[in-house]
């Protein structure tokens, strides 16, 4: 492993809160900035095959389930401010390229759906005054609008000239006028929103790290009954606070969905190259009817009756258009929702589950598969004949997937080392420390009683070179001495230890 890496990993496994902060030379700013991935979104658009026989002879609509239609997104966060109270503000920049060769079909592909703005329009004008809505049939009948049209995949998702929003461009008053001039499930957003998004940096507050503080300025939805509902501090789904465990909720949020959407611990995985995730996905009650989940009453302001089970209305973020959301094939909802069309097959979890992986002590997403499904609630309204037919019905739209399967390696790696090997190294270096210590101390131990036989080995050595010289060595010492009294010295005394001496 190159030395960066190592360096790396050990700065992670310590979490120091200016390396994991989003602030200039942090190891997470440049990721989080520009993601080192492509995310992938997966159109399924609902094709309605008897438009005509539905309105004429009151047939259930039989649709036909057309994609995926793949799109293959860059992000990046623009416009970058960062603030004294430890926050930083940006425009998300996102750009989707169409992907013809894992696309089932071509953005010029044609499908037949329900007329959206026409259909918003009628259903809104059913309790305006009679006059209202009879002016508005007579200027259907003008324009020709009808409650179906046909359109392109692209143009449908990207947006096409609609007359009437063409007409309440130049009558609508100016305070009332809507954003944009042509219709389309994702017009604008292929390019840089004109959201200001502040964040959370993490750097006062690593709990925080990540999460919304204010969107365009605001803390706080307008939209909800309570303050707890109009909350907004969520993540976008990249970056979640650190050390998260099984008791978590990780909050996401997004302007279309319109609030805050919980998801809870389900159990953990091994993603890509083997790092360990927590999977977490939205409580089965999260879109339930009151009378199942009392806490969605917040999200019920004009209700009772609110909207059915397993759907949410964003109506309140969509201009008054009757838009629902819910999971794919009306997935954790109302049965009978689904089967009031044909053609949409019972709900699958392992391809309508809403669910992201999530590195539980870095707070990085690891892989997503976000899942919602766009439908539109249709109101009969007998004053305007172009739709006095149409029953009281929630039309399936489309529905998408959006999201990534797998970090870069380089990424999987740091954070598998960063996460996983230090504990091991732990491990691995006390195992070791024991065994170089007792190694040390049996080499020590050696050395000694080395060290004592060669000190035996020297003391032998020295004994016998004195003892073979001793006589020589006594009378020279005698001679040096100028006596000697004729006693012989023992032969057998060791000069090395016993000293000279007369007697």
């Amino acid at each position: 492993m190159d030395f960066r890496k190592h360096k790396l990993c050990l700065r992670l496994n310590k979490l120091p809160k200016w390396q994991i902060a989003l602030v200039r030379g942090s190891q997470t700013f440049d990721m989080w900035r520009k993601p080192p991935v492509n995310p992938v979104m997966q159109v399924y658009i609902y094709n309605v095959t008897n438009a005509d026989e539905f309105l004429n002879d009151g047939h259930k609509p039989i649709l036909q389930e057309l994609g995926p239609y793949v799109y293959v997104e860059t992000w990046e966060k623009v416009n970058l401010r960062f603030n004294d109270n430890g926050t930083i503000t940006f425009n998300q920049r996102k750009k989707f390229r169409f992907d013809p060769d894992r696309s089932a079909g071509s953005e010029d592909d044609m499908v037949i759906i329900p007329n959206i703005p026409m259909l918003s329009a009628t259903s809104q004008s059913k309790h305006a005054a009679r006059f209202l809505r009879l002016a508005m049939a007579s200027i259907m009948d003008i324009l020709k609008i009808k409650p179906f049209v046909e359109v392109s995949v692209g143009q449908l998702l990207w947006g096409y000239e609609d007359p009437l929003l063409k007409l309440a461009k130049d009558v609508v008053p100016k305070e009332q006028k809507l954003p944009y001039e042509e219709f389309g499930l994702m017009y604008g957003k292929n390019g840089t929103a004109a959201d200001n998004v502040t964040v959370f940096t993490g750097a006062d507050d690593i709990t925080k790290f990540g999460l919304i503080s204010r969107f365009n300025g605001k803390s706080q939805l307008p939209h909800w009954k309570t303050d707890f509902c109009n909350r907004i501090d969520g993540s976008d789904g990249s970056l979640f606070p650190p050390h998260m465990n099984h008791n978590t909720t990780l909050y996401l949020y997004d302007k279309d969905l319109c609030r805050l959407l919980p998801l809870k611990f389900e159990k953990e995985v091994l993603t890509h190259n083997d790092v360990r995730g927590y999977r977490f996905t939205p409580a089965e009650n999260v879109f339930a009817d009151v009378s199942i989940n009392p806490e969605n009453d917040c999200f019920c302001p004009s209700g009772p009756p609110c909207t059915p089970h397993g759907m949410f209305n964003v109506s309140l973020c969509q201009y008054d258009s009757p838009i629902l959301l819910s999971f794919p094939h009306f997935y954790l909802g109302d049965d009978k929702v689904r089967t009031a069309v044909e053609g949409i097959s019972p709900p699958d979890p392992n391809k309508h589950k809403f669910f992201l992986d999530v590195q539980p002590e870095m707070g990085v997403t690891l892989r997503v598969r976000g899942r919602l499904q766009i439908n539109l609630a249709v109101s009969q309204v007998v004053d305007i004949k172009q739709v006095a037919t149409f029953p009281d019905i929630i039309f399936p739209i489309m529905w998408f997937e959006d999201g990534i399967t797998a970090l870069p390696d380089n990424v999987t790696e740091l954070l598998k080392l960063a996460t996983e090997a230090p504990p091991v190294a732990k491990v691995a270096l006390t195992y070791t420390f024991f065994i170089v210590g007792s190694i040390l101390l049996i080499v020590s131990v050696f050395c000694l009683v080395r060290s004592s036989n060669r000190q035996e080995i020297m003391s032998l050595e020295g004994t016998a070179h004195y003892t073979a010289n001793d006589e020589a060595n006594k009378k020279k010492k005698a001679a040096m001495n100028g006596f000697s009294n004729g006693k012989t010295i023992d032969s057998k005394s060791n000069p090395a230890f016993v000293g000279d001496h007369t007697s």
